[in-house]
């Protein structure tokens, strides 16, 4: 090594010793203020609440605190200026979903997921009856009405309730084109979420499949199943004609059929009451407490109440993990029917856990199904 280059050496090393003793220093008097050192340059970055420490790297859900099994998401800049907080990216590749066909010969669930714009999320699932015909229906063309509407309409909850009656309208010339005359009697439920700029969330539903939200651990309903048990979806199918009647096992059925009164499709009971107008719920997310978003059909719903399967969500290391075991808990809890879970991970996913949770058959089970 030549003289000048060992000066050049011990020159250049002597100052970044001292750099990083002075950045130690300075840190120890102050653990809240960052200083940048750089060797080539003096200019120190500016702090943002996007970018706390300054280093110029993207903020991430890290943003709302350290916990296991955080998924990790950059943060939506515009979005989060707009809004005036960090709000994450929620990535398609994360979205967690499991069927189960139970005892049935035929799964006539159908689940969907799928980006429809720039900044609007779209998940469903749908639980046919009569045959797959009408879930299969939605599952095709759902989201054509919805990007249609969306062209037109700001207003989410207006963009779902039309893009259900459109799709009723179009499934009913459908089956009155076809040969086979089953499809007069096929329907679905349809639990739908639009999810736009990562923040505003908004459901819409018919029949009886359920949306939750998972805040701060505990389970909000989204939805109102329709059934005859409500008084206002009773008195509308007497006002139009029909009539309720209990099965052998005390269940109420629309003219002794259907065991909903909204829905899309069951094209012979739409003069007795039977609509599949939506009834909608907007909320805005809260990701540094909100976990997630999880939609089911009844075979989940019928078996595990709505805290459970925030509880059990909550203990998987991942959505897709979770989805696999919301659906085959139904099963070892005695369901019969299709089971069908689709789960979107928030902020908060993996930050709320209940330490109680057993996976056993050890719990009421008048503590399930469609009443909790």
């Amino acid at each position: 090594m030549s003289t000048a280059a060992l000066i050049n050496l011990v020159r250049y090393g002597g100052y970044q010793v001292r750099g990083r003793a002075l950045l130690t220093s300075r840190l120890l008097q102050d653990d809240k203020r960052w200083t940048a050192v750089c060797q080539s340059s003096t200019t120190e970055r500016r702090a943002s609440r996007f970018d706390p420490d300054g280093s110029g790297r993207p903020a991430t859900w890290d943003t709302f605190g350290i916990w296991d099994n955080r998924i990790d998401e950059p943060i939506l800049l515009p979005t989060s200026i707009k809004y005036g907080k960090p709000i994450p990216k929620i990535s398609l590749a994360n979205v967690g979903c499991a069927t189960q066909i139970g005892k049935r010969k035929e799964n006539e669930d159908r689940f969907d997921y799928a980006q429809l714009t720039d900044d609007v999320l779209y998940f469903a699932v749908y639980d046919g009856h009569g045959g797959a015909a009408a879930a299969d229906f939605c599952d095709k063309y759902m989201e054509k009405y919805i990007q249609e509407f969306l062209a037109q309409e700001k207003n989410l909850e207006t963009v779902l309730t039309k893009a259900f009656l459109e799709i009723d309208k179009a499934f009913a010339r459908h089956a009155h084109l076809s040969v086979d005359a089953t499809l007069l009697n096929a329907g679905t439920t349809a639990t739908v979420a639009l999810l736009r700029d990562g923040i505003e969330l908004v459901v819409a539903s018919v029949g009886d499949s359920r949306a939750l939200l998972c805040r701060k651990g505990k389970a909000i309903k989204l939805t109102i199943d329709h059934t005859p048990e409500r008084k206002d979806e009773k008195e509308r199918i007497k006002t139009c004609g029909g009539f309720i009647a209990w099965n052998s096992l005390g269940q109420p059925h629309v003219n002794g059929r259907l065991a909903m009164t909204r829905s899309i499709g069951d094209l012979d009971l739409k003069n007795n009451g039977v609509i599949a107008e939506p009834e909608t719920k907007r909320v805005q997310l809260h990701h540094g407490s909100d976990g997630f978003l999880v939609l089911t059909t009844d075979g989940i719903n019928f078996m595990v109440n709505s805290q459970e399967i925030c509880d059990f969500i909550s203990q998987c290391h991942d959505p897709t993990e979770a989805a696999h075991v919301v659906t085959e808990q139904a099963i070892q809890y005695g369901t019969e029917d299709n089971s069908t879970a689709v789960i979107v991970p928030f902020g908060a996913w993996g930050k709320y856990k209940n330490s109680e949770v057993s996976f056993s058959f050890s719990r009421s089970f008048a503590s399930s199904g469609r009443w909790a």
